[in-house]
């Protein structure tokens, strides 16, 4: 059935017929320059308006005044608007009194309510939340509907993130899930967050894309794989993961010369729940020696006295030989590239940042939640901005003497 279509105020048709008529926009950039148009002339008249209540009497009052004061000409403002720069000419007073309110003197950026009110909602922050801080900060209360029109104006830019074109090769990808609670009319269910953290050959970190689906599994990691190439990618170095079962040949089918690594940290969390409490922390030292070695020989040795040390843990054990050929790839390459690949912290850290702001309640649709993340997304790439990945030159120099890799890089970093 068909939901019938809503009816708009005719005002409101009427003007933006207007405009259309006067700007013929072709394109969305072309309607953009003509709402930018309109700021300026619709500053101007409620700073007329401000002016007129201000002195007492309207411009053209030919009638007697209760002062002297009177308007003095204009003064040019450039104005910084959500729609770009915008000039507009302020009216001033013989005597100066004149304190606008719309426009206050020395204030240029009249965007700055709704940067706070993006930045406040970035932070986790719920609308009820941010109506009461924006009435303490301005002293008027904004609506719950003005907030959502605010932080829609960020999803044409989300939809542009969401599509836009990737780098060629990254030489690290992490890969994992968080749970969220979306709430669909009576019922509320958790899904499953997808997030892709890639390191780019110069040591900058960048989230590939965010995908939300109703669990985590092999055939949805496979789709955002194949997303991620067709968007460009041509080659990964590295895949860190926990451990999704199959990922690893899917991952090795679309990208052919990848190594998938299994993060050993969560190796270890899997095989504490068949340890007792008291030996964890023998046991973590025990297993520190095996991956922390220096060599592959001396890391198979530690490796066969873990074992016998710890037989009595069949299951702990086995959690280990089953995966120990990626704790012998680590030793394939450098230590400062193992340091890299053989954890996925680094995309649980990200991840950690989303839980932040997300912990508060069920979200009511997935629209409000990409919002969330992707302002959340903005606020660590201003941290990421200002550094690369710590040791970087030391992975890069070490990756160029793998035979494996040197010849990629090289045809990569030359892009």
């Amino acid at each position: 059935m068909e939901m019938a279509r809503k009816k708009r105020d005719p005002k409101k048709v009427a003007l933006a017929q207007a405009i259309l008529d006067a700007y013929q926009p072709e394109t969305a950039e072309d309607m953009n320059n003509a709402l930018k148009d309109l700021f300026g002339p619709m500053f101007e008249a409620m700073l007329q308006g401000e002016m007129n209540h201000h002195l007492g009497y309207d411009s053209n009052d030919k009638g007697p005044k209760k002062d002297d004061n009177r308007r003095n000409g204009y003064g040019k403002k450039t104005l910084k608007t959500t729609q770009g720069e915008v000039e507009i000419e302020v009216p001033r007073d013989r005597d100066g009194s004149f304190e606008p309110q719309v426009v206050p003197k020395r204030t240029k950026d009249v965007s700055a309510i709704e940067n706070k009110v993006l930045a406040m909602y970035a932070r986790g922050m719920s609308q009820r939340d941010i109506s009461s801080t924006i009435e303490d900060i301005y002293g008027f209360q904004m609506s719950h509907d003005m907030i959502s029109d605010i932080t829609d104006c960020i999803i044409p830019e989300l939809e542009e993130w969401k599509n836009r074109p990737l780098k060629k090769c990254y030489a690290f990808v992490f890969v994992d899930c968080l749970y969220v609670t979306l709430r669909n009319d009576y019922e509320v269910k958790e899904c499953a967050v997808y997030v892709i953290l890639g390191y780019d050959l110069n040591g900058r970190k960048e989230i590939l894309g965010l995908w939300i689906s109703e669990s985590e599994s092999k055939n949805y990691w496979m789709q955002t794989f194949d997303e991620i190439k067709s968007r460009g990618v041509e080659d990964i170095f590295f895949i860190s993961m926990d451990g999704v079962s199959g990922l690893e040949a899917g991952a090795k089918a679309i990208f052919p010369k990848v190594v998938v690594q299994r993060c050993i940290v969560h190796l270890i969390r899997n095989s504490i729940k068949y340890v007792p409490t008291k030996d964890y922390k023998k046991f973590t030292q025990s297993l520190k020696k095996v991956y922390g070695a220096p060599t592959l020989k001396s890391a198979n040795s530690a490796f066969e006295i873990f074992c016998k040390e710890w037989s009595q843990y069949p299951g702990a054990v086995d959690v280990w030989k089953r995966n120990y050929s990626h704790v012998e790839q680590l030793f394939d390459y450098g230590s400062a590239v193992r340091k890299v690949m053989y954890t996925t912290n680094a995309i649980e850290a990200v991840n950690s940042s989303f839980r932040k702001v997300t912990k508060k309640g069920a979200f009511p649709n997935e629209t409000a939640l990409f919002k969330l993340l992707y302002l959340r997304i903005k606020e660590l790439e201003k941290k990421w901005s200002t550094g690369y990945i710590p040791n970087w030159s030391m992975v890069l120099n070490q990756l160029m003497v793998n035979d494996l890799f040197k010849d990629r890089i090289d045809q990569y970093i030359r892009l």
